[in-house]
């Protein structure tokens, strides 16, 4: 059996699937942080490292993962991360020492990151522009699963049976994805001889001259990285500093991922009517915005309710942002899908390191540190953002009304 294009929902639960693994791997273990600094007798400090060595992974990796991608199709790299993925999630239950497990971390996210390379590689080799600002968006839906239950299920399983289970969960997930993508995802990109890997650096180079490309790559990536902060600071912020049960704290940060989710789905309906160039930049604006008031929150220390507030529509305003600066990236680079999804991923998650590292240097003692690292990621989005005004491309962005 082989999914057809016509056949998106299917497409979107496979790779959705896929792509859900970053997430799962980032998520689920949040709240087994104690319980990990516990059992290496470690402060979490350092089992924060763990997640920042996370990130520096993704982005090396997107960086071979995208020219393997071009050179012999879409499957072979993704089925090859897929199985570094399962391995070293079974690797990390097993570590004896916390550097083991920071080192582990790391080659997790390498075979990971395949899965986001190839996957938007694929979207892009299959739909024209604006219906791919509507597929991520089908998409996010489906891997936008995994940050609500991600949390709520780690707490549980850490709890219950230790938080070895985790990564042991983690692993069977990779290897159900394996056997998914080699029996139901077809081949889209054939491979190509003439993409020559000893040129991998030129591609980068010349992508790297589009300033569209740069634009929205660099906008985009630091709106999700000033996420990454949250997800770095967040059980801080709320066990620590607010007094958040641990069993509890999975539920908040599952209420900001539903609101990412549903912003994501009234995405798809706003681009019937508007552009994504338009969609984009105004979701920006709403970031900046409620990045302001987090900001203003966190230095005068207000109560919860009024803290989470804001925090949910800074969060909520990513599920616009995030398919739309995928798009419009992308739009121009057809014929090398496979290397601009990877130097923009890497770029992403490059800014992901830095403004989770930020976080996790920072010993804060109240939410403000992790607050105006979040705001100082919306004003540089939105100071890049302007690198993707101008004459227009071939794919019709930018356009200029706004909703």
């Amino acid at each position: 059996m082989q999914l057809r294009r016509e056949n998106t929902l299917g497409l979107a639960l496979l790779l959705g699937s896929v792509v859900a693994l970053m997430p799962l791997a980032i998520d689920m273990y949040l709240p087994a942080f104690s319980a990990i600094g516990a059992f290496f007798d470690t402060p979490q400090s350092q089992v924060e490292l763990s997640l920042t060595v996370y990130f520096i992974g993704v982005a090396l990796g997107q960086l071979v993962y995208g020219p393997l991608a071009d050179r012999y199709g879409r499957r072979k790299p993704l089925l090859f991360g897929l199985t570094i993925s399962a391995l070293s999630s079974v690797a990390c239950a097993m570590v004896p020492t916390i550097e083991g497990l920071i080192a582990l971390r790391f080659l997790q996210a390498f075979g990971m990151c395949a899965g986001g390379v190839v996957s938007r590689a694929i979207v892009r080799d299959m739909f024209e522009p604006t219906d791919v600002a509507r597929f991520f968006s089908l998409l996010m839906l489906v891997m936008g699963v995994a940050p609500i239950l991600a949390p709520i299920f780690g707490a549980q399983i850490s709890l219950h049976f230790g938080w070895q289970m985790i990564f042991y969960l983690i692993a069977a997930v990779s290897f159900i994805d394996l056997i998914a993508v080699m029996f139901l995802l077809p081949e889209t990109h054939k491979p190509n001889p003439g993409v020559r890997l000893s040129a991998t650096f030129s591609t980068y180079r010349d992508i790297l001259r589009d300033r569209h490309f740069v634009g929205y790559s660099m906008s985009g990536g630091a709106a999700f990285s000033s996420m990454f902060a949250y997800i770095t600071g967040s059980a801080f912020v709320l066990i620590e500093y607010y007094g958040v049960a641990p069993e509890n704290f999975g539920f908040i940060f599952g209420a900001n991922a539903a609101g990412f989710i549903i912003m994501s789905q009234v995405n798809r309906a706003l681009l019937k009517r508007y552009s994504y160039h338009a969609i984009f930049h105004t979701g920006l604006k709403v970031l900046v915005g409620a990045g302001a008031l987090l900001a203003i929150g966190g230095i005068i220390g207000v109560p919860l309710p009024f803290f989470l507030a804001p925090l949910f529509v800074f969060v909520a305003s990513l599920g616009v942002i995030s398919p739309n600066s995928m798009a419009g990236a992308l739009a121009g680079e057809g014929r090398r899908a496979g290397a601009a999804s990877a130097l923009g991923g890497a770029l992403q998650f490059s800014l992901s390191f830095i403004f989770s590292g930020a976080v996790g240097i920072v010993h804060a003692t109240s939410p403000m540190p992790m607050c105006l690292i979040m705001l100082a990621g919306a004003v540089i989005a939105l100071l890049f953002a302007q690198m993707t005004k101008g004459p227009k491309r071939a794919d019709g962005a930018p356009a200029a009304q706004q909703p």
